[in-house]
């Protein structure tokens, strides 16, 4: 499938969809040192080459906000208490006008986890968050996370056009999913 980066939307944060956990998982917020657990998720989900390209672009992008991973990063752990995913609830201006948007930012689930019903639970947590400090959302992604993007969809977000090249993806989306998105 062709890789096409892609923007969504969600214009307001009432009525989020609730997604309970399957027994024997738990979600909890960021603690000092869990950059190391985000480092492994997000590099188990080919984000980044390995953990220390991963830790290298965390300490990057959060290390100054270190205190605010605290109320906005969520993690999923297994009953052994072991990391296995990971959202933020982040922020960001999605248009380039200085408005500041919330944002899902770096979903990711381990592999081996991948199916066990904890992606929605995890972004119903981030959502919740992000509907304490924002009205509307945003996040970035692409067309091979297309069953990422159908929960996406289903959570309220729609495309977010920023050109003629983003109704190739969505096209392709429709098609994949088999559903209508574009109106």
């Amino acid at each position: 499938m062709k890789r096409i980066p892609l923007k969504m939307m969600r214009k307001d944060l009432l009525d989020l969809p609730e997604y309970s956990l399957p027994t024997g998982f738990r979600i909890r917020l960021f603690e000092k040192g869990d950059e190391h657990n985000w480092a492994r998720v997000e590099a188990s989900v080919d984000e980044f080459k390995n953990e220390n390209a991963a830790l290298e672009h965390f300490y990057k992008e959060f290390g100054p906000y270190i205190d605010e991973m605290s109320k906005r990063c969520v993690f999923v752990e297994n009953k052994d208490g072991e990391v296995i995913g990971t959202t933020t609830a982040w922020y960001g201006d999605l248009n380039g006008d200085g408005e500041i948007w919330g944002r899902i930012h770096w979903v990711g689930v381990i592999p081996e986890y991948q199916g066990a019903k904890l992606s929605k639970p995890l972004l119903s947590a981030a959502m919740n968050i992000l509907s304490d400090h924002h009205s509307k959302a945003y996040l970035t992604s692409q067309t091979t996370s297309y069953k990422a993007i159908n929960m996406y969809l289903n959570y309220g977000f729609e495309p977010f056009i920023t050109g003629p090249g983003c109704y190739e993806a969505w096209s392709l989306l429709e098609n994949i999913l088999n559903r209508k998105i574009l109106n």
